[in-house]
């Protein structure tokens, strides 16, 4: 029992890894593109790594089950620490967009091995729920230091330093899972090979429509560009799913969806990774944009969110053996999570710093009845050699989520920036082009060196740049909003569906009994 013990122990420092990365950066994503100067890049940042994510959780969650997990979670920390190093050396958005998408491929490889390792190491499902806590938690503390740690590195350390957080942890993490992760291949299994061609539809398909979702406000959704380019994602799409029926290997096995639990559950984490990416990139932003909390200060108000999310982990994980109807519990923290979502779509700068961070508590306690779920109830709901593919599925799907999540809240934030700053400037009446620019984007209220050349524009022309920027924080804060309020609106679909999900499996299928 040890040595299963010590693996997973591998394995949650390796959720540590993908945690600090994805929380650190978020907090520190405003100084990042304030010194690197490219707001027009900014939801490239986030989607570049998701690209990446999409792409190879499930490849690589097959291959697992083809031939094991051991090698590609060897292979992705090491290439996740060196692309951690890369983003922390970039001088351009660009580079840093380009150094993310390295990240996010070994990002991918991480979660599409991870995830799929527990069910090799634990196959009995009560049994892996007992164990899974650990996993959770391990995430879930990471995730909860990651505002604070990113805010207090960015202000003392610089933005650069929350990449290099993750040298350390990926140094640990390599020699423990090499060590005690077994190498356990499905012999039934072990001589096919990936459906490479379905890699590359797959690869095409959600390539284009994440330029799709990310051009969208630039082409305009109006434009025969942008349609022309969505039916191409689409049909790309369909192409992939036809594949998938003829091969013999399939990256996303078919049969699955032959699954009602499976649909409800793909659809649930679509919907949750988005719900979950818009709370984790754009608060940040409406704290330090909006508000003008300093980054310190608004991953301290932030921290909750996550450290609620391992709280509702850890109870989530004890009540599963414990009730008659845990399949259940996904829906009750949908709930929760409606009414915290709700009143973040009121919240202003003048509140106390104490209910911000209760807000964002019970956000984060709902997820954490949800997060978890997802795996659990698709391990237990597919036989042992789908476990990898129906791990990566879920994950997948989390992370399309997230990119229609970056798209649709950036075109919030946008509109909502540009109506409040372009109001005021007709207002004025001010002509002045090198103004006009200060205000093209949100970048403006994160960067005190545009704010001090405002400032110096306005002593020589003549206006009030105080109240210039206060009516585009006002903007930047109603289009926050209304992203959040679209999060409330999908909650409540999410809570729908919940409520149809079949009951908890409770013993995977070839677990010994």
């Amino acid at each position: 029992m040890l040595r299963p013990v010590a693996a997973l122990a591998g394995i949650s420092i390796v959720m540590v890894l993908i945690a600090l990365d994805q929380t650190v950066v978020g907090t520190a994503l405003p100084q990042m593109v304030a010194e690197l100067q490219g707001f027009r890049l900014y939801p490239w940042v986030a989607a570049a790594y998701l690209l990446g994510n999409a792409i190879l959780i499930p490849v690589i969650g097959r291959l697992g089950d083809l031939h094991g997990r051991k090698p590609y979670l060897l292979v992705s920390i090491a290439l996740f620490t060196l692309a951690s190093v890369l983003c922390g050396m970039a001088h351009s958005m660009l580079q840093l967009v380009l150094a993310r998408g390295l990240q996010g491929i070994a990002g991918g490889m991480l979660m599409g091995s991870a995830f799929a390792s527990v069910s090799d190491l634990f196959p009995d499902t009560l049994e892996r729920v007992r164990w899974q806590v650990m996993l959770s938690a391990a995430f879930g503390v990471a995730s909860a230091l990651g505002p604070a740690l990113g805010g207090w590195m960015t202000e003392h350390l610089g933005w650069r330093s929350v990449f290099y957080v993750n040298l350390p942890v990926g140094l640990l993490a390599l020699p423990i899972v090499w060590r005690y992760l077994p190498w356990i291949k499905h012999g039934e299994q072990s001589g096919k090979a990936l459906d490479w061609p379905g890699v590359l539809l797959l690869t095409l398909a959600v390539g284009t429509l994440l330029l799709t979702t990310e051009m969208g406000e630039q082409l305009g959704f109006a434009s025969l560009a942008f349609w022309g380019l969505m039916a191409l994602s689409c049909g790309l799409g369909a192409l992939f799913v036809q594949h998938q029926r003829h091969s013999e290997a399939p990256v996303i096995p078919p049969h699955l969806f032959a699954n009602p639990a499976v649909r409800r559950l793909a659809v649930l984490a679509l919907l949750t990774g988005l719900i979950l990416f818009v709370l984790l990139f754009y608060a940040p932003l409406l704290l330090q944009g909006g508000f003008s909390l300093s980054p310190n200060e608004a991953g301290l108000v932030v921290t909750p969110l996550l450290v609620f999310i391992t709280i509702g982990s850890v109870v989530n994980g004890r009540l599963i053996p414990r009730i008659a109807k845990p399949e259940r519990l996904f829906s009750y923290g949908v709930l929760g999570l409606i009414a915290s979502i709700l009143g973040l779509c009121f919240i202003g700068a003048d509140m106390p710093r104490a209910f911000l961070m209760s807000v964002f508590a019970v956000c984060g306690f709902s997820l954490g009845f949800q997060l978890p779920n997802l795996t659990l109830q698709i391990q237990a709901s597919v036989g042992r050699a789908d476990q990898g593919a129906a791990s990566a599925l879920i994950q997948t799907l989390r992370t399309l989520g997230s990119m229609f999540g970056a798209s649709l809240a950036g075109l919030a934030v946008s509109i909502g920036f540009s109506r409040g700053a372009g109001a005021m400037l007709a207002e004025s009446g001010i002509s002045d082009t090198r103004v006009l620019q200060l205000f093209g984007n949100p970048q403006l209220l994160v960067r005190a060196t545009d704010q001090h050349e405002l400032a110096r524009l306005a002593t020589a022309l003549s206006f009030d740049a105080e109240r210039m920027l206060e009516h585009a924080r006002l903007g930047l804060v109603s289009g926050i909003h209304a992203a959040f309020f679209g999060c409330a609106v999908l909650a409540v679909i999410t809570y729908i569906i919940s409520r149809r999900l079949p009951p908890f499996a409770r013993k995977s299928e070839g677990a010994p009994d």
